[in-house]
């Protein structure tokens, strides 16, 4: 039993410091975030035109339970999520091409436990950053996001949103074991996640057919949940919601597990 606990505390230092390294590296890099802080509000702007133009100006109608200003937070918050993750699967692919993964796979650190502990750290800190600077253009055109108890629905529902997507992302930059170039599958896997993950229009919106098939994906729970839960708080459903993301990590971490053991012999197997 104490033994067990000694690897879990030695694993959680090592997660640590990874993470603190990860995040001092992230403030670093200042014109990086200036710039992603400026393609958000620009995008976030040209949003709200649209959606301003679609209500009329009025703050009152709603469309599919959404109000104007429902609609701009939503936005605001899958927005804020979208642009947290970190570059993941360029990353592993090139590890794969430079030849870095032979160092990463025999460090003290499982290779998937460091990758998330860098994810996870410059992600909660991006995310943090692009909802401050989200809220600075929402702010002022539809008033403060005051939707009772939707900022706790949104903290209990964001981590694991991207818990999710860094296992989706994973599973994309695993197959550099194979083909090396993922760009591809990943500019499928972005598209799947603006349009039915619930990006650019709440899945609530879309024709009921598709809404069920969303319903059977992993990508609702990496962004749909939490934005909408955060202007539509329901206990009940959160709960429901929170069932939904532990299941589909716990599916997508197995098919993680596997998908890398594979990809590791294949490198040892063929000398990489």
């Amino acid at each position: 039993m104490g033994g067990e606990s000694n690897r879990w505390a030695a694993s959680g230092r090592k997660a640590t410091a990874v993470g603190t390294i990860a995040f001092r590296q992230q403030l670093a890099y200042k014109t990086d975030f200036a710039l992603r802080g400026f393609f958000l509000l620009f995008i976030l702007f040209v949003f709200i035109q649209l959606w301003t133009a679609a209500y009329e100006g009025d703050f009152d109608k709603a469309i599919s339970g959404f109000t104007l200003k429902q609609i701009v937070w939503y936005l605001v918050f899958t927005e804020a999520l979208t642009m947290a993750a970190p570059p993941l699967c360029s990353r592993i692919e090139e590890e794969v091409k430079n030849g870095d993964v032979a160092i990463r796979l025999i460090r003290p650190q499982s290779y998937v436990g460091y990758h998330f502990s860098v994810f996870a750290s410059e992600a909660l800190t991006r995310f943090a950053v692009h909802l401050l600077i989200g809220s600075a253009i929402a702010w002022p055109f539809v008033g403060p996001p005051s939707f009772g108890g939707g900022w706790l629905g949104l903290l209990a529902l964001s981590a694991g949103a991207l818990t999710v997507t860094f296992l989706l992302l994973l599973l994309v930059g695993l197959c550099a074991f194979w083909v090396e170039e993922t760009s591809g599958l990943y500019f499928v896997l972005q598209k799947l996640q603006f349009t039915i993950g619930g990006m650019l229009l709440p899945i609530d919106l879309m024709p009921e057919w598709l809404q069920r098939v969303c319903a059977w994906l992993p990508f609702q729970a990496a962004l749909y949940f939490p934005a909408r839960m955060a202007v539509h708080f329901d206990p009940a459903l959160l709960v429901k919601q929170l069932g939904i993301q532990i299941g589909w990590i716990a599916l997508l971490a197995f098919a993680v597990n596997r998908m890398y053991r594979r990809g590791v012999t294949k490198l040892h197997v063929n000398g990489g």
